[in-house]
Formats: C-alpha cells, sequence, structure tokens
C-alpha cells in the first residue's frame, strides 16, 4: 500500500500548487466583486457551513462502503467547481463555486482513514505529517505563481491555471487500489463513539481549538493588504513561507509525542496572531506565516491522536465527527474575524491569543492524568490487503 501512497503525495502535491496559488486571494476578489469586510466573513463562514455538512456522511460511508470512491468524488468535484469559480463573473456565481469547492473538504475524511489502513507497520501520526507535508511542499510554490498571475492577468487566470492543474492531479489519484472494509468487533469497546469518553472529550476540546487558530488567518490578507500595504505578490510569498513552515513543522513535530506535538502548534499560532498585531515589517510578517505552519501539523496531530481512541470499523466515523468539529469552527469564526475586523483591524488577532491561551489550558488539563498517546504502530490495522 505504499505505492498508493506515494501516487496520493504526488497528486496532492499538484493539488497543493493549484489550491494555494487561488486560496489566498480569494478574499481579495471577493472584496474585488464587491464584497465588504462583513459579506466576506459571512461568505467564507459559508464555506465552513457547507463543509460540515459533508464530513459525518463522508465518515459513515467510507467505513461502510470504502474509502476510494470517496476519495475520487471529492478529486472531480473539486476541478468542476475550480472551474466554474474560473468561469465566473459577478459574486453570486463565484460564491456557489466556492461553496461547491467546499463540499470536497469531506475528503479529508476518506484519505486520513486510508492512509492509517495503508500505514501497516508504520507510525500513523508520522506518515499523517509526510503526506499533509506532501501537499503543503506544493503550496510553497502556489502562491508566489497566483500572486504573479494575479498581477499580470487578473483573478480569473489563477483560477484557470488551479483547474488545469486539477486536472493531472485527478488523474493521478485515480490510480491508487481499493482497500478492504473492516468489519465491527462487538468486543471492542471503543466501537460505540458516544460512548468513548476519552475520544468525544478530545473532539469537544478540538472545537474550541480550532476555533481559536483559525480566527486570526481568513481576513489576514485584507490586513495586509489594507493595513500593512502590501502588494499580491508580497502577500503570495506569505503564503509561500507558511507551506515551508507547514512542511517543516509537520515533519518536526510528526517525530514527538503526539500530544506535546498538538500543544506546540496551537502555540505557534498565538506568536502567529502577537507578531502580525505587533509587527508592521516585512520580515515579521514572514516569520509569522512561517510560524502559522503549526495550524495545520496540530490539525495532522489531532488525527493521529484520535486515531489512538478508535477502532478500525469506525475510524472514518470517528475521523468525520472530528472533521465536523473542524469545519464547524471554520464556519463560525470568520464570521466573528470579518465583526471584529470591521470594528478594529487587530482586534481579530486579540481575541485569537486570548482564546487559544485558554484552549491550551482546557487541552492541558485534558491531558493531565492520561498516560503518554501511543505511537499508532500499536494499533492494530486490517490484516487483509486488497
Amino acid at each position: 500500500m505504499i505505492r498508493d501512497l506515494i501516487l496520493m503525495a504526488i497528486s496532492l502535491f499538484i493539488w497543493g500548487v493549484g489550491e494555494s496559488a487561488f486560496f489566498a486571494f480569494q478574499p481579495l476578489y471577493l472584496e474585488q466583486l464587491g464584497a465588504d469586510p462583513l459579506r466576506i466573513g459571512a461568505i467564507i463562514g459559508s464555506y465552513g457551513l457547507a463543509a460540515t455538512l459533508a464530513h459525518v456522511p463522508a465518515g459513515y460511508l467510507s467505513d461502510r462502503f470504502g474509502r476510494r470512491p470517496l476519495i475520487w468524488a471529492a478529486w472531480i468535484i473539486g476541478f468542476l467547481a475550480t472551474g466554474l469559480m474560473a468561469l465566473a463573473e459577478t459574486l453570486p456565481v463565484f460564491v456557489v463555486g466556492m461553496l461547491v469547492y467546499s463540499m470536497t473538504m469531506f475528503v479529508v475524511v476518506p484519505m486520513n482513514s486510508y492512509i492509517a489502513a495503508a500505514s501497516g507497520k508504520h507510525s500513523v501520526g508520522r506518515l499523517l505529517t509526510l503526506v499533509s507535508a506532501s501537499y503543503n511542499a506544493g503550496a510553497i510554490l502556489g502562491p508566489l505563481l497566483g500572486g504573479l498571475i494575479g498581477e499580470q492577468a487578473g483573478y480569473q487566470t489563477i483560477f484557470r491555471f488551479a483547474a488545469g492543474l486539477f486536472f493531472v492531479s485527478t488523474v493521478i489519484i485515480l490510480l491508487i487500489r481499493k482497500q478492504p472494509v473492516e468489519a465491527p468487533h462487538a468486543e471492542d469497546k471503543r466501537t460505540n463513539l458516544l460512548k468513548n469518553q476519552r475520544y468525544m472529550y478530545f473532539i469537544g476540546a478540538y472545537l474550541l481549538s480550532t476555533f481559536a487558530m483559525y480566527l486570526p488567518q481568513p481576513l489576514s490578507p485584507n490586513f495586509l493588504q489594507n493595513q500593512r500595504s502590501l502588494s499580491l505578490t508580497q502577500i503570495g510569498q506569505l503564503y509561500s513561507v507558511n507551506s515551508v513552515g507547514i512542511v517543516l513543522l509537520n515533519l518536526v513535530l510528526g517525530h514527538f509525542d503526539i500530544r506535546f506535538g498538538y500543544l506546540i502548534g496551537q502555540i505557534a499560532v498565538g506568536i502567529f496572531a502577537w507578531l502580525l498585531w505587533t509587527r508592521s515589517s516585512l520580515p515579521w510578517n514572514f516569520i509569522a506565516y512561517f510560524i502559522l505552519g503549526g495550524y495545520r501539523a496540530a490539525r495532522s496531530l489531532a488525527v493521529a491522536y484520535i486515531r489512538t481512541t478508535v477502532s478500525g470499523s469506525n475510524m472514518g466515523l470517528a475521523f468525520g465527527l472530528a472533521e465536523t468539529m473542524t469545519a464547524l469552527a471554520l464556519f463560525l469564526s470568520p464570521p466573528l474575524a470579518g465583526y471584529l475586523y470591521d470594528q478594529d483591524p487587530v482586534r481579530m488577532y486579540q481575541v485569537s491569543m486570548v482564546m487559544i491561551a485558554i484552549t491550551l489550558l482546557v487541552n492541558i488539563l485534558l491531558f493531565t492524568g492520561q498516560r503518554t498517546a501511543r505511537s499508532v504502530d500499536t494499533v492494530p490495522s486490517p490484516q487483509k490487503s486488497p
């Protein structure tokens, strides 16, 4: 199955180039199409709401019918939605494309399940961070290209460029092989998620943590352009540096104890918020966006931790509920960010720092007294091979 993970990594690398080429500039394009900060926050929040509705069904279906069909569907829908955004001339049409694209976030659930099931004797935590690093290695190049294309040819051309890359990525992902569906084990107490206190407590804390970490992010491009006078090229460079930080922090934190790495990732986002609030020079902005890589690393490590709390037969559903918490945070935090930005642009950073401090305490209290999270090498994996 390592062959399939290599194909997935290559496909994700290409997808990372395309998605990161437009993702950082979406709020700016929305502004150009006529949306004010409050509407931008609401639109991005709706993006998270659309994703929220997809994760649990995706987890259930991947447990019952297999992961590969859902992975294929997400890639194809993402390609088509990006084509719609590339053709959009008005704000409503573009928002429809955004919302359709947001539905493809359900791929995180079957994809993480696919990686975990294919891990064999390898650490799930390390494999998840490595595959995440492949996407973000592509995302190093994407914002640079997106910024240059946007300045030379306009925003629409960025989406056309991304759609072309997504077609290639989709062709590659269609080559991965099917995995067997694991039957539930009645004797495994981790099968009933609602009675699994270790799991339920963690995803509750995970919702709070993700909300706090994401709050300062969605309107930062607007803050950097409007309050710090950065160009599109410079903003693209910042997002490329962010991708470098994601790759390196994924690789580094993936070698630590899962819970320790997860906490360090949250602290890194708090430092990001503090730097953007208090430092205006471009070098400090580069440092801030490099450190922001802790956000993605924390999310990967949260998934790895969840894998230690559940059985293989309901892994997809467990990941689906966790990703629903993520999507719910992505739905709730942007409108608050838009409101705070409208009141005072730096306030979203201040509020985020306070919330991160609170959620760190919550997570430390949750982890205290628990046994150090074991390497997922010890978690049983399916014995059959496709």
